[in-house]
């Protein structure tokens, strides 16, 4: 008996070992996101690829020359953009009926749509509006943090690369670290949160009046145009900031033309 109850015991153990912790807890989030929403994996797939995809050439397009003499800042965008689009699909998409109760706002919150400020239910413009608060505070601090990932691994793959080619010359002076991730918790919380919670509300309604091909392809569409304009908002948001200025006139060339220019006018 004392046998059987450690062997039950461990195996206790073994399933809350396996339940528990982030990575537990984030495969039960996406499946109770699953539930809710069966689109979700690829409104995902369409978000990181057509997505992402979008915003660089948004961003490239509102930077000079086409971002070609700005492209260690436009790989930094793409390092925190990445990020950021997976994070804010996770936490806008609503759950199983099952897990709304648990994941229920806290404090002030708790009667506002724990998903989206579009999400069904009997809740008041004033609690549609706490949901907007509270997601834009949960994404300025994700941003925020996100900001000092990309910035660090972008600043630091740049300089190995130095390293390991020392002709390679850094394009641009990297980005201040605590300013430029203070320029991506502002968009976050202002810019991203607003179109990513309208995008969320539209898909919904969408999806009821569509059928599954016509659906798919608009998903497609709006989440393309919605990041090139998150592309656009944030390099206007950088200039304005001071994170990311944009080089002088004279200097918005590529590399190898000013260089080529250089040695025609020594000759």
């Amino acid at each position: 008996c004392a046998a059987n109850a450690e062997s039950e015991s461990g195996r206790e153990r073994s399933r809350n070992v396996a339940d528990g912790g982030l990575l537990g807890a984030f495969l039960r989030g996406w499946q109770d996101r699953v539930r809710t929403d069966p689109q979700f994996p690829f409104k995902v797939l369409m978000e990181e690829v057509v997505g992402v995809g979008a915003c660089v050439l948004g961003d490239m397009a509102s930077r000079p020359n086409f971002g070609l003499t700005e492209l260690d800042l436009v790989f930094s965008t793409i390092v925190v953009g990445s990020i950021l689009n997976f994070t804010l699909m996770y936490l806008l998409a609503p759950t199983s009926a099952a897990a709304v109760g648990s994941s229920a706002l806290p404090g002030l919150f708790s009667t506002c749509p724990p998903g989206h400020m579009f999400e069904v239910g009997p809740y008041t413009l004033l609690d549609r509006f706490g949901t907007f608060v509270y997601k834009g505070a949960i994404f300025a601090a994700v941003g925020f943090q996100a900001g000092l990932v990309g910035t660090y691994t972008s600043t630091f793959l740049l300089n190995l690369r130095k390293k390991l080619d020392p002709k390679f010359e850094v394009q641009n002076k990297p980005p201040p670290t605590i300013l430029n991730a203070f320029t991506w918790a502002i968009h976050m919380g202002l810019s991203s949160n607003l179109r990513y919670q309208a995008l969320n509300g539209l898909e919904f309604t969408l999806a009821t009046i569509l059928s599954p091909a016509a659906f798919k392809a608009s998903v497609l569409a709006s989440r393309a145009l919605n990041n090139v304009l998150g592309g656009v908002s944030f390099v206007a948001l950088a200039r304005l900031t001071g994170s990311q200025k944009p080089q002088d006139e004279k200097d918005c060339s590529p590399p190898t033309f000013r260089k080529n220019n250089l040695q025609s006018d020594e000759a």
